[in-house]
């Protein structure tokens, strides 16, 4: 991983990727909507309301996925002093903040056919929105402090203690009675979706992925960039 500390490296490796990601970013998303908008059949008990599913939970995922970067960055950031670790954790958050608040924002919609009310106290649904609070905190300290350092090194303390949140939000269901229906695609005795609408949440969930990955590296890019411009202005200061 050290050989990506390098911005310069890095820099270049994403420049080459990134028409890559883009392209099958925009395959994904074309596909993906296209089967579950007009090919996937609608559930005999939710009907048309299952296609909520189709961005849902690819959002949860992304937004789970996206927190576990952030702590290993976090991580890196505290154990080897990785200089682009903090970096990719501080542009990663507001990307898995977004992930989150979709997720509760489409969980809502569906749940209000299905459950008769658009929020309950649920286990998943408590933890998810803890998710975003950890996602908020992580922001609001990482540029709390005058020196830098001392921000990330605060934020980078908070995303790795935090990070015993994924664990409760993915096994929730299954430790406690909730009203969130149970794990249904990744199963040990193999996902229990109908292929029909397996492979259009699959192709969506890559979208999501191939999205995280074009507006990381842009903003990785960006933090770069406002690095360099404060350590010009220092040194220009200190003339």
């Amino acid at each position: 991983m050290h050989r990506f500390a390098n911005p310069n490296r890095f820099l270049k490796i994403a420049d080459r990727a990134m028409p890559w990601a883009v392209g099958l970013m925009v395959l994904a998303f074309g596909s993906g909507l296209y089967l579950a908008l007009f090919d996937s059949p609608p559930d005999y008990q939710q009907g048309e309301t299952v296609r909520i599913m189709y961005i849902h939970v690819p959002a949860a995922w992304m937004a789970i996925f996206t927190y576990t970067t952030m702590a290993v960055a976090s991580a890196a950031t505290l154990i080897w002093k990785h200089p682009l670790a903090v970096l990719s954790a501080k542009a990663a958050a507001p990307i898995g903040a977004g992930f989150t608040i979709i997720c509760l924002v489409t969980g809502s919609l569906w749940g209000k056919p299905m459950w008769g009310t658009w929020w309950v106290w649920d286990a998943r649904l408590t933890s998810v929105l803890v998710l975003l609070f950890l996602y908020l905190g992580y922001m609001a300290l990482v540029d709390a402090f005058d020196n830098p350092e001392r921000g990330q090194k605060a934020a980078s303390l908070l995303a790795i203690v935090g990070a015993v949140n994924v664990p409760i939000i993915k096994y929730s269901v299954d430790w406690w009675n909730t009203l969130h229906q149970p794990a249904s695609v990744v199963r040990l005795d193999g996902p229990a979706i109908h292929p029909d609408m397996l492979w259009p949440l699959l192709i969506m969930v890559f979208a999501f992925k191939m999205f995280l990955i074009v507006t990381l590296i842009i903003r990785v890019k960006t933090e770069l960039a406002a690095t360099r411009l404060r350590n010009v202005q220092m040194s220009l200061r200190d003339i």
